[in-house]
């Protein structure tokens, strides 16, 4: 798929999540006002805010040609279908429960540790695998730890969703999204490993999670 393709189609993907968390949002909403379906709604909300948060930068053209066009538009749709099923499946839990604020801990810090990460990259991040022309490795804030915090951040909080909502569909997506993270890690790093500074960058350094990978 060639990279124009791309950006239509994940600007057509956009409005439809949306749309779709919205009306989950409602949906939850419009449940008898139980505690545990407003708490559901109100995170529905926060994920619906983070997703309008990087609109602009998922719609945005690259300012320079992409070093590959197939892992972005499985990542776009793995990450909407997690996130649809989530919200869109009726809710497990009748009675609110303590553990509950667990993941929506996790999800807050696993957001704003995403959003740290893509403001500390400034105008080298893109949602596109791209090497800039003047590319330089910035090894500030959450990248001193790990190599690619900002899905660190994305995986975590999805991790963190799926498991308040819980339900078969959103589990099996969730892991589609994880397999199409990995690879478009591992696809980037290829990217990467041509910048002379990389290579010591990334030497010591985990991918995602320190310790695991």
């Amino acid at each position: 798929m060639n990279q124009r393709a791309v950006v239509v189609s994940l600007r057509a993907l956009l409005p439809a999540t949306v749309t779709a968390v919205l009306a989950g949002t409602v949906l939850l909403i419009s449940s008898g006002h139980r505690p545990t379906h407003l708490v559901a709604a109100g995170l529905a909300c926060a994920y619906l805010v983070w997703i309008l948060a990087e609109a602009r930068i998922t719609v945005r053209h690259p300012s320079q040609a992409a070093a590959e066009n197939n892992t972005l538009l499985p990542y776009a749709l793995s990450r909407a279908g997690t996130a649809m099923s989530a919200v869109l499946w009726p809710l497990p839990w009748e009675r609110w429960s303590a553990w509950m604020i667990a993941p929506i801990v996790v999800f807050a810090g696993a957001v704003t540790l995403r959003l740290v990460a893509i403001r500390t990259l400034g105008r080298f991040y893109s949602h596109h695998v791209v090497r800039y022309s003047d590319h330089s490795i910035v090894g500030d804030g959450p990248y001193r730890f790990v190599r690619h915090p900002a899905y660190s951040g994305m995986v975590l909080a999805n991790a963190a969703f799926v498991a308040f909502f819980l339900n078969p569909l959103s589990v099996l997506l969730f892991v589609m999204l994880l397999s199409v993270v990995i690879w478009r890690i591992r696809v980037e790093e290829r990217v990467l490993w041509a910048i002379p500074a990389y290579p010591s960058y990334a030497s010591g350094r985990a991918r995602l999670i320190p310790g695991v990978w």
